[in-house]
C-alpha cells in the first residue's frame, strides 16, 4: 500500500489560478488513490471472511454427508426390525428432507449477512464529493 504524501502549503495569494488548479488536481488524484486503496482493503477483508465461512461450510458438508449416509442406513435397518423395510426407509428419508430444508434456510440467512459493499469508502467518497463541490465554488 502506498502512503499518501501530504501536500505542501504555499500562501494562496502567491499562486496563480493555474497553480491553484494544478494543486486541486493533485489533491484530487491523491484523494482518489487513497479511496481506491481503502476500497481494496475493505473488499479484501470481507472476501477473506466469506472465504473462511465457505471453507468451514464445505468441510462440514462433506463430513455431514458421510454421517448422514451411515446413520440413515443404520436407522432405516433399525426401524425395519419393527415395520416393513420400505416404510422404514421412507420415514428416514422424510426426516432428512426436513433437516435439509431447515439447514438450507439457515445457510441462506447467513449468506445474506455477507456484505461486499465497502461502506466506509462509499461514505468517504460522498464526503469528498461534497468537499470538492464546496471547494470549487
Amino acid at each position: 500500500m502506498t502512503a499518501v504524501q501530504p501536500r505542501q502549503h504555499v500562501p494562496a495569494d502567491d499562486r496563480s489560478i493555474g497553480a491553484l488548479l494544478k494543486d486541486l488536481t493533485g489533491e484530487f488524484q491523491r484523494l482518489l488513490r487513497a479511496e481506491v486503496e481503502l476500497a481494496k482493503l475493505e473488499t479484501r477483508e470481507e472476501l477473506s471472511r466469506a472465504t473462511d465461512a465457505a471453507k468451514h461450510g464445505a468441510v462440514a458438508a462433506v463430513t455431514a454427508y458421510f454421517a448422514v449416509l451411515l446413520l440413515s442406513f443404520a436407522a432405516a435397518w433399525g426401524l425395519a426390525e419393527v415395520m416393513p423395510i420400505g416404510v422404514a426407509f421412507l420415514i428416514i428419508g422424510a426426516v432428512y428432507a426436513v433437516v435439509a430444508v431447515v439447514t438450507a434456510l439457515a445457510a441462506r440467512s447467513r449468506a445474506s449477512r455477507v456484505d461486499l459493499v465497502p461502506h466506509a469508502t462509499v461514505q468517504t467518497l460522498e464526503e469528498d464529493a461534497k468537499w470538492l463541490r464546496t471547494r470549487s465554488k
